[in-house]
């Protein structure tokens, strides 16, 4: 059990923080020129190979390695130095909970894609996260810095208030499916409804030649409010364009990170890019199904190809076609959030305060009541 553990750990850390957040920079530069019609990075090469500008991740490691880290005058030199791991870390922790796959049987042996799989799975991406708040603000305050100190302190009150959203916009989403834990919400979206069920539920009578009209059991077409507001709020909990107002660089310099270099500031800029893998993945796990594929539930698929090959070879089949779903809609979802990044203006921070408490925290709140209210009707037709 532990050595099963310690593998998926290592399968998140070599996967997604050691391969997919540094392609993210590429990613981030490529669809950006692609958007303004340039060409993007292609200096980087090996004997004049460029691969697309892939070899850029790998160049700007070696240049901020070789970089000085230099540690300012009058600086407190301990909180300098670790908050750059302290803002760091919580994006890497909070994969433990993100399912990539789902539970599956060989033999006595029951296999589970998650690292971990507690009861509280949601809470914990919540609590974890908001440990980041620390280390911002540390790296504000101990640089010995007005800019840095300012921006620190623009970055704890966006970071802050939009936990409160955060967590309010997705209270619909664990009051449909009834749980917490991130597999199990995922288990749930692994069916299909129908389109018109409402009518048997409410009218006591089923639409003829309708039963064909289904769609995927998402969090996206239950709570699609909800969608829109975790969103937005868990970007701006990342503090990137259109919500990278502690950064502004034409009004703070640089921010909370401004006296930092070589790798210290490169630990900032990678768990920013982290968080983007874990908001597609989290997004990616509440609404959009998971790693479930439409329409073909598990037992659907091992079904299909156990009698013709051996269950064994089935079920490896169907982990096969669940990861790659699950990293599939991840990657569309890491592409939708370099397209707001890169479509829309940044905020003013007087605007992005009445985003977050005057229009998100009512609409949230509003989400919750009737969603509340349309499960008693259900359940109370339903009795």
């Amino acid at each position: 059990m532990l050595i099963e553990v310690i593998i998926k750990s290592l399968f998140i850390l070599l996967v997604i923080v050691a391969a997919i957040a540094p392609v993210i920079t590429w990613i981030e530069r490529k669809q950006s020129a692609v958007m303004q019609d340039r060409i993007g990075a292609n200096r980087a090469d090996i004997n004049g190979i460029t691969v697309l500008g892939l070899l850029h991740p790998l160049a700007d490691v070696f240049k901020l390695m070789s970089k000085e880290d230099v540690v300012p005058a009058g600086a407190n030199r301990v909180m300098h130095l670790i908050a750059p791991l302290i803002a760091a870390l919580p994006a890497v922790v909070a994969f433990a909970v993100i399912p990539y796959g789902g539970v599956y049987q060989f033999g006595d042996h029951t296999l589970s894609l998650v690292a971990s799989n507690p009861d509280w799975g949601l809470l914990y991406i919540f609590a974890i996260g908001s440990l980041a708040t620390y280390g911002v603000v540390m790296a504000g305050w101990a640089s010995n810095n007005n800019w840095s100190l300012l921006g620190a302190l623009r970055a704890s009150a966006q970071m802050i208030s939009y936990e409160v959203t955060m967590g309010l916009s997705v209270v619909g989403i664990f009051m449909v499916f009834e749980t917490l834990q991130l597999q199990n919400m995922v288990l749930a979206q692994d069916t299909t409804f129908r389109l018109l069920g409402f009518t048997d539920v409410f009218f006591g009578f089923t639409i003829p030649f309708t039963d064909w009209l289904r769609l995927p059991a998402w969090g996206i077409f239950y709570q699609p409010l909800a969608f829109i507001m975790f969103l937005t709020t868990i970007m701006a909990e990342n503090k990137r364009p259109p919500f990278s107002l502690p950064e502004a660089e034409s009004e703070l310099i640089a921010g909370y990170f401004l006296e930092y270099s070589g790798m210290r500031f490169g630990l900032f800029f990678m768990s920013e890019f982290i968080e983007v893998v874990v908001i597609a993945g989290l997004m990616t796990t509440l609404f959009l199904g998971g790693w479930s594929i439409p329409y073909l539930s598990t037992e659907t698929i091992i079904g299909a190809i156990a009698p013709v090959m051996s269950e064994g070879f089935a079920t490896g089949l169907c982990i096969l076609l669940h990861f790659a779903t699950f990293m599939l809609k991840v990657v569309v979802m890491i592409w939708v959030q370099m397209l707001l990044r890169w479509s829309l203006p940044v905020f003013r921070y007087d605007q992005l305060m009445d985003l977050c408490w005057k229009i998100i925290l009512p609409l949230s709140i509003a989400n919750i009541f009737v969603t509340g209210f349309v499960i008693l009707l259900v359940k109370g037709a339903s009795a």
